[in-house]
């Protein structure tokens, strides 16, 4: 039942929705000043679990006591509204790189959302240790894992980045970022684009799995 939501005051976070297998699909990774438990309130009830992927720390916020306090304070209210609206667009180009982008602009995407929302916090956009695996990427992604680990080795062959281990650096990846032509409107959706003119052609039948393709 939902009794609070949580805003995180350090670390790094994972969501995962159980499935009926027993496998657990991940459903998103959260950063410092991001909130937590905001799936409950349409159905009263949490439906994910959070774990900790460092040492971390959240504010908890009793869900009675923030509506109250929301009620008296417009710009309380406001913004709240907005993060939910945040949230809410989040998932919906989650859900469209995943019909409708290739393995190479999904992870692209995925790590330059990261280098933004890491930007915006303070740090480094260009340096940054990956808190996740490769695995737990893969299961936000919808990628084996096979086809994220040949994807950063391929993002590093062409120069786009450095990775040791989970330590990365991005290089040509955000030029292509800031220089590219946008593809969102031949692949049908969002994307950071970008690696589309990169990959589309030369790369793409020795890289990449077409099990793990749109059709």
């Amino acid at each position: 039942q939902l009794t609070a939501v949580y805003g995180i005051r350090f670390g790094t976070l994972k969501t995962e929705y159980a499935l009926p297998d027993g496998r657990e699909q991940i459903t998103g990774f959260h950063l410092p000043g991001e909130m937590l438990g905001l799936d409950g309130i349409g159905e009263n009830a949490y439906q994910s679990n959070a774990v900790a992927l460092e040492d971390s720390e959240a504010c908890v916020v009793r869900f009675s006591d923030f509506e109250s306090l929301a009620r008296q304070i417009p710009s309380l209210q406001h913004q709240f509204h907005r993060i939910l609206s945040r949230e809410l667009t989040q998932d919906q180009r989650h859900l469209l790189s995943l019909g409708s982008l290739r393995a190479e602009e999904r992870l692209a995407s995925f790590l330059l959302n990261l280098s933004d929302r890491l930007a915006a916090r303070g740090y480094s956009p260009i340096e940054f240790h990956l808190r996740m695996s490769r695995e737990e990427i893969g299961s936000y992604l919808g990628l084996k894992l096979e086809t994220v680990s040949r994807t950063f080795s391929a993002f590093a062959a062409h120069g786009l980045m450095d990775i040791d281990r989970r330590q990365v650096t991005l290089r040509d990846l955000v030029t292509h970022r800031e220089s590219s032509v946008d593809c969102a409107s031949s692949q049908g959706g969002i994307t950071h684009g970008r690696l589309c003119n990169h990959f589309s052609v030369e790369r793409e039948e020795d890289v990449f799995l077409g099990h793990d393709h749109p059709p």
